[in-house]
C-alpha cells in the first residue's frame, strides 16, 4: 500500500485554517478554490469536482475538534482502498502546518493521487494563507 503525505506550512492561524478544514463542504470555496471546483453535500458524503474534470465521492469518517484532524476515504471505482487524513499543527501565533496524509491502492495509482495532493496543497497553501484570524 503506498501512504503518501504532504507537511505543507500555512501562513495563518491553527484556528483559522482549522475552520477551513471542517468545514467539509465548502472544500471548493474556502479550502482549495481552484483546484477543486465544485462540491456538492450528500449526508456525510461530498461529491467533489476537481479543474481535471475528475469527480470523486469522499466519505467524512471523523473530524476530531481537539485533534484539528479530519479524516475522509474516497469511494471509487479506480481504486481498492482510499483513506486520507488533514491535521493542523500550530507553529506559533500565525503560522500553521498542514499535514495531509493518504493511503492508497492499488500502488499503481499512487503516482497520480501524489500529483493530486501536490496541486492540492499549493492551492491550499494559496487560499488559506490569505486567511485573516
Amino acid at each position: 500500500m503506498a501512504s503518501i503525505q504532504k507537511d505543507t506550512p500555512i501562513a495563518a492561524s491553527a484556528a483559522a485554517v482549522w475552520d477551513a478544514v471542517r468545514d467539509f463542504g465548502a472544500v471548493h470555496t474556502r479550502l482549495a478554490p481552484g483546484f477543486v471546483v465544485d462540491c456538492q453535500l450528500d449526508g456525510d458524503v461530498r461529491i467533489v469536482t476537481f479543474a481535471n474534470g475528475n469527480v470523486v465521492r469522499e466519505r467524512l469518517v471523523s473530524c476530531d475538534e481537539a485533534q484539528q484532524r479530519l479524516v475522509y476515504t474516497i469511494e471509487s471505482e479506480r481504486v481498492t482502498h482510499h483513506n486520507a487524513s488533514v491535521q493542523i499543527i500550530p507553529d506559533g501565533e500565525q503560522r500553521c502546518r498542514m499535514l495531509w496524509i493518504t493511503d492508497v491502492l492499488p500502488d499503481a495509482i499512487a503516482p497520480y493521487i501524489e500529483q493530486q495532493m501536490e496541486f492540492g496543497a499549493r492551492a491550499m497553501q494559496d487560499a488559506l494563507g490569505r486567511l485573516r484570524p
